[in-house]
């Protein structure tokens, strides 16, 4: 077997596609398609089921899907050992964010990372469900390393480094009835409409562990994927929010309070997964971050 069988391979058994994994690999589908071809001749067995309208992996794909990605990604270590040697680093970097990361300067941060290590090429992707969906992107050897907010336990199969957080505050509409307050209870917030994200955002597990935690029913009328937008929904009427600070803004048509009684502490990290030592620029990707929120 060569890598490059073994990396077509598992593009396509990410993608689900020989398209997109061509474009993926910057190569034309011809390519991918005989490369996959030649690698099932060398083991005498179909890796991939290309009768569905997807293509799915069989029993023997499956087997071989994690020890391709074992195999890769030891073959880049090796790679990164030289270039470290060398004195630069190379390869390229797979990066997931969140929709929101204004906790630290990203594009900032990407740039200085650039400028210090030009041989990475950087792959960033927003995962549109939230840190859960950056979790599971990991874990699946998609991602190289994601800025993630996972509030308690970490989940299982990955490491986290955490760099920052912020409190989240609750937004109110001018003219509602807690607008004069300076501060408010978890247990006075029963029965309100919230506008907040997703099931499977950091904010929104923040937020429904502190009402689980409290045993105070929460309904949430509007979903968002931008935490950035939150103040011009509440500011409209559409329901209160719980904001990061970061996010808020002064405007005369909100009034934010503190919740004084509950956890509502939003935790920025990034993660890598446990099963592999991080790559060379995955480490210099964490250094760095840490720089940037120190």
């Amino acid at each position: 077997m060569e890598l490059r069988q073994l990396e077509c391979f598992v593009a396509v058994a990410d993608e689900a596609n020989f398209t997109r994994a061509a474009a993926r690999l910057h190569i034309v589908q011809s390519a991918v398609s005989s490369t996959i071809k030649s690698l099932e001749r060398e083991l005498g067995t179909p890796l991939l089921d290309r009768n569905s309208k997807r293509v799915l992996l069989t029993d023997a794909g499956a087997a071989l899907l994690p020890r391709a990605r074992a195999t890769l990604h030891a073959a880049q270590e090796a790679a990164d050992a030289v270039a470290e040697v060398r004195g630069g680093l190379r390869g390229t970097l797979r990066l997931g964010t969140m929709t929101s990361v204004r906790l630290l300067d990203l594009p900032a941060l990407l740039g200085e990372f650039h400028r210090r290590h030009p041989g990475v090429v950087l792959q960033t992707s927003a995962v549109p469900s939230g840190s859960q969906g950056l979790v599971d992107a990991l874990l699946e050897r998609r991602l190289d390393l994601a800025f993630v907010s996972v509030p308690g336990p970490c989940p299982a199969g990955v490491t986290l480094t955490d760099l920052t957080s912020s409190v989240l505050d609750l937004v109110v509409p001018a003219g509602h009835p807690l607008a004069g307050r300076h501060s408010v209870s978890i247990t006075e917030l029963t029965g309100l409409d919230f506008v907040d994200s997703p099931v499977g955002y950091g904010n929104r597990t923040v937020a429904d562990r502190a009402f689980a935690a409290a045993s105070v029913p929460r309904r949430v009328a509007v979903e968002i994927t931008d935490v950035g937008t939150g103040v011009d929904f509440v500011r409209h009427g559409l329901g209160v929010a719980l904001l990061p600070r970061f996010a808020l803004r002064e405007t005369a048509d909100i009034a934010t309070l503190t919740v004084s009684d509950a956890d509502l502490d939003w935790p920025l990290s990034l993660a890598v997964p446990s099963e592999y030592r991080p790559g060379a620029a995955a480490r210099a990707m964490i250094a760095m971050a840490r720089e940037f929120v120190t």
